[in-house]
């Protein structure tokens, strides 16, 4: 499997999309100026204190305030509280917490009102972005995360990360862990700590380390009577944070378009993995860098209401105020399957694939319902299940998959952490009101016919009857689309413009000028 990060960057943001051999998977935008992104740290100050909800709202400098339940705060937030008033107060000069006396833990089943009052100063970290009409989720109970390890403040435990299934490896990082942690943190270990030496896991940690202890210089100087909260620990800019979380052997380039941040990437690859900085490539091509890998076309085929899968497939995602709906569809394609329930299970598999790649790429969170064809037998059902299941472990953010229900409808919780990424595929109506799908969307669907057809075998010549934009849109630049359906095909497909013909209607007809089903 290939992996390439291709960045664009441009005076107001920066688009990351993630490509697995050549196929989009992700994709993410960052805004200069984002000033609340998760795991940046803020020194700000408690609001309304709500007892009927058990949580506070926070204000953090946006336009509507943070929330912050009592189960969010940390068992350790006395201790927390305690260290953060006597860094502000001066009190307090070693920041390690190896001389630091921790205090007693919070009862779980209290009450805020309990441990928190209206304008007292705290120290919250966004766990959730700003959705919708929602401010910032918040929580008290703060971590660090390094490229291996995760730092938490204010605890002695030591983690690791439920992915990894060896027991010995699990045991030897314990080990190596505790050897090397600082007293008065705790450590979470990430999944890509996995079979690391001593020597990387102990320089990722002072890493950690560093940041904390400059995030508490930043907590002294900031005057503990400030009207305004303010942002005491930022997290990595969006590149960086994508290559702490995901970066591995698969990455075989990484391609940007900013000089600034060719730089930069490369830094931060000479940190984490100095073999493999030469995969950083600067783009200087006149063709924009997204149309050069393929980027814009399948961004604009694959945020529509409607997607095409191979063999004729489709799905349709609907979006809801509380949930999101996906239908799978056969389509029209050929049942070349031994019987029906084979032919639902291909369809059902090839949808897997796909709806677990939309849910990373639009980062759709929360429930997510999906009407698969149905099955009715019990062994379909299962391997359905594993499918699906192996298709989405590849994604980074948590998520829950429930078994096929009784009515072949699957159930999906996936955490919501940053808005859903939304993209507007259509385009007015050159030939009206309104708007329409752009040419590339019709594009896929015409090619996904073409396909069939040209299997079939069963006719020397093909024509496709379309309206005149879209037929000169087939034939244009060089080489064209038409050009490069030649060299896919072997085969000559001629483009008929039809006048009569509504903008997204197309045909295709033989040699004899009639129309093929």
């Amino acid at each position: 499997m290939k992996t390439e990060l291709i960045i664009r960057s441009n005076s107001s943001d920066i688009d990351f999309a993630l490509l697995k051999d050549g196929k989009l998977i992700a994709l993410n935008n960052e805004t200069n100026g984002n000033k609340f992104s998760v795991g940046d740290i803020f020194l700000a100050k408690i609001g309304k204190v709500l007892s009927g909800l058990n949580a506070a709202f926070v204000n953090v400098g946006y336009e509507k305030d943070g929330f912050l339940h009592y189960h969010d705060l940390g068992a350790q937030l006395k201790s927390l509280n305690k260290f953060i008033n006597g860094v502000s107060t001066g009190k307090i000069k070693d920041y390690t917490l190896k001389n630091f006396r921790l205090e007693n833990d919070i009862n779980k089943n209290g009450s805020i009102v309990d441990v928190l009052k209206t304008g007292q100063n705290a120290l919250v970290q966004i766990v959730k972005e700003p959705i919708s009409t929602k401010g910032p989720r918040m929580c008290s109970e703060l971590s660090i995360a390094g490229r291996y390890l995760v730092l938490v403040p204010f605890s002695d435990r030591v983690s690791v990360s439920q992915k990894i299934m060896d027991p010995n490896e699990k045991e030897r990082l314990k080990r190596l862990v505790k050897s090397i942690k600082p007293k008065g943190f705790g450590v979470i270990i990430r999944t890509v700590a996995e079979n690391k030496k001593v020597a990387e896991l102990d320089k990722d940690l002072q890493n950690s380390l560093d940041r904390w202890v400059a995030m508490c210089k930043k907590v002294k100087n900031t005057k503990s009577q400030q009207k305004s909260p303010t942002k005491v620990l930022t997290e990595l800019n969006r590149a960086s944070s994508i290559l702490r979380d995901l970066f591995n052997d698969s990455f075989s380039s990484i391609v940007t378009n900013d000089d600034t941040l060719f730089l930069e990437i490369k830094e931060y690859l000479q940190e984490i993995a100095p073999e493999k900085e030469n995969i950083v490539k600067l783009h200087t091509a006149k063709v924009p860098i997204f149309e050069k890998y393929g980027i814009e076309r399948q961004i604009k085929t694959s945020f529509g209401k409607t997607v095409s899968m191979s063999k004729g497939a489709y799905l349709v995602i609907e979006h809801t105020e509380a949930l999101h709906v996906i239908d799978v569809n056969s389509g029209n394609r050929s049942n070349k399957a031994s019987s029906q329930a084979d032919t639902a299970l291909e369809v059902n598999l090839i949808a897997a694939s796909e709806i677990a790649r939309q849910l990373q790429l639009r980062d759709m969170g929360g429930i997510i319902v999906v009407d698969f064809i149905d099955m009715h037998t019990a062994e379909h059902r299962q391997k359905l299940y594993e499918h699906l299941r192996a298709e989405m472990a590849f994604d980074k953010t948590k998520h829950k998959i429930l078994p096929p229900s009784k009515f072949g409808l699957v159930q999906i919780t996936r955490q919501r952490v940053r808005p859903e990424l939304v993209i507007k595929t259509k385009e007015p109506n050159p030939s009206g009101n309104g708007e329409v799908e752009a040419p590339i969307v019709l594009l896929e669907k015409i090619e996904a016919d073409l396909d069939k057809l040209i299997l079939s075998q069963k006719h020397n010549k093909i024509a496709v009857n379309t309206h005149p934009f879209i037929a000169a849109y087939l034939k244009k630049g060089v080489p064209s689309i038409q050009q490069k359906w030649f060299m896919k095909y072997k085969k000559w497909i001629k483009i008929l413009p039809r006048d009569a013909y509504q903008y997204l209607r197309f045909d295709f007809t033989d040699n004899e000028g009639k129309y093929i089903k």
